[in-house]
């Protein structure tokens, strides 16, 4: 590993803001400056920034990614992923996707009391809700914070279908309120493996659960009758992709429903941060990986195409594809998960649920 990698970080520096002409750079040169002088960096702590957003719920108009509303108490991650597509977000709140994207944490307290206020309006119907579909919303401030939890028993006391992407055991504290929804068919859990290998892991989600622990919560929330589905995202040639079978089975083997993936795509300022990160954690094979990458997307790193931009194109995709249907076929053909329940919403807007 080389001396100037910042342990514990998955972004390397900070990258300009492509909406501003001017930039901060003051976090680099100090970054560097301890880096030759062999000191530790010590603005290297998480921060955490209080906002008050007018609404909580956004409409997604993407229309690949299984989701029509999605709901993020937090913008910023300090998960660290390299790879994360939510990293651009960042820089419309006036930061860079690269490390200020899990120093400079935003924090949106009042998401429960918005939630609640959206779905009590008179236009809307019910339809599940997705936490989170930008940042984790089980990041490791959640625990001291308890948005998510309230955001949850809102959905809870009103009979609101809901879901959830996160790669956090930290979701298993809830696991009250999950079971109830449950009982209602109002929840799904999704749950991101990107592989079984911990040193990989470390590297790709530097401050996420390990592999170990996620395995555990997808048996804790499935012997508790949670339906799981897990992500494999992104699969990235040359570092994960020969996963895929013996990923699959696992996952299934401790209980998930159904298994989805993506393959990577390094849009926007993505594409100079991780190839930094690899440069500098895997030197050795950070140029075929980009090229196996490019030849996904037409050449490119970049690729914004919809249908095509999370699963790529190409021999390469076709073979991840292919490989992915028979792990499909071979390890979990014989279980399905059913669509959330949008009726009792509706019954308990209308005031007939206590008639149940």
């Amino acid at each position: 590993m080389p001396t100037n990698y910042i342990k514990g970080r998955g972004a390397q520096k900070n990258v300009a803001n492509r909406f501003f002409e001017l930039s901060h750079t003051l976090d680099n040169d100090f970054l560097d400056y301890c880096h030759k002088e062999n000191e530790a960096p010590t603005n290297n702590k998480t921060q955490f920034q209080e906002v008050f957003p007018k609404s909580i719920v956004n409409k997604v108009k993407s229309p690949d990614v299984g989701m029509t509303y999605s709901l993020n108490p937090y913008q910023g991650c300090e998960h660290g992923c390299i790879y994360c597509y939510a990293r651009n977000s960042h820089e419309y709140w006036g930061y860079s996707a690269g490390l200020d994207f899990e120093q400079k944490i935003l924090v949106k307290k009042n998401a429960a009391k918005l939630l609640e206020n959206k779905i009590n309006s008179k236009s809307w119907k019910a339809t599940p809700i997705v936490l989170s579909g930008n940042t984790d919303c089980y990041q490791l401030i959640e625990k001291k914070l308890n948005l998510t939890r309230s955001c949850l028993q809102v959905f809870l006391n009103y009979k609101h279908p809901v879901a959830i992407i996160t790669k956090n055991a930290l979701i298993t504290r809830d696991l009250d309120i999950l079971k109830a929804l449950a009982k209602d068919n109002l929840i799904r859990v999704n749950i991101s493996v990107t592989s079984l290998n911990e040193e990989t892991r470390r590297l790709l989600e530097p401050r996420t659960a390990s592999i170990k622990l996620r395995l555990k919560t997808i048996k804790t929330l499935t012997e508790a009758n949670i339906p799981v589905n897990v992500m494999m995202a992104p699969i990235i040639p040359g570092i994960n992709s020969h996963e895929i079978l013996p990923l699959v089975k696992k996952v299934s083997e401790v209980g998930a429903t159904s298994v989805g993936y993506t393959l990577v795509r390094l849009n926007g300022a993505i594409a100079d941060i991780f190839s930094d990160w690899i440069k500098k954690t895997m030197p050795n094979k950070a140029e075929k990986v980009l090229h196996q990458i490019a030849d996904c997307h037409n050449g490119s790193l970049h690729n914004s195409q919809y249908g095509q931009r999370m699963r790529g194109n190409g021999v390469f995709a076709k073979q991840i594809a292919d490989l992915f249907k028979i792990a499909q076929n071979k390890y979990l053909s014989n279980k399905e998960i059913k669509p959330l329940n949008n009726n009792l919403f509706e019954q308990f807007k209308t005031g007939q649920y206590k008639l149940f």
